[in-house]
């Protein structure tokens, strides 16, 4: 449980940070969308599935949670959090193929990483039978 929710944590921080850097603002909820998304990706990394696949995944989960996060808010709260709508291919303004393929080469770096905290962390023997 403590595990989870420092992963959910660690998340929603980085999302925020994440969103800070590459448009300089960002919304509570975005940090609540950031740690279900590393979770999502902790558990597609401790999956047998290639790569790519993971990545792939990745991606729809997290364009997909962009998509209800940002209805919910537009919807519910009456705040606009992103505007897409003068990107190529956009779905409501709210996730489009640019950025959806920006997650996926995130999200490819970052299940990458978690498979190699998983097997040096949690299965030293393991990584150390390997080599």
């Amino acid at each position: 449980m403590l595990e989870r929710l420092s992963l959910f944590c660690l998340g929603g921080g980085a999302y925020a940070a994440l969103e800070l850097a590459w448009r300089g603002t960002t919304h509570w909820t975005m940090f609540l969308a950031g740690g279900v998304c590393l979770c999502l990706l902790q558990a597609l990394a401790a999956g047998p599935l290639p790569l790519a696949v993971a990545a792939a995944l990745g991606a729809a989960g997290v364009s997909g949670l962009e998509l209800a996060v940002g209805a919910v808010c537009r919807r519910l709260l009456h705040i606009a959090v992103w505007d897409y709508a003068d990107e190529w291919g956009n779905l409501a303004g709210l996730v489009c193929p640019r950025y959806t393929f920006y997650w996926f080469l995130l999200c490819g770096w970052v299940v990458f990483v978690l498979r190699g905290v998983e097997s040096t962390v949690y299965h030293p023997q393991k990584s150390a039978q390997k080599s």
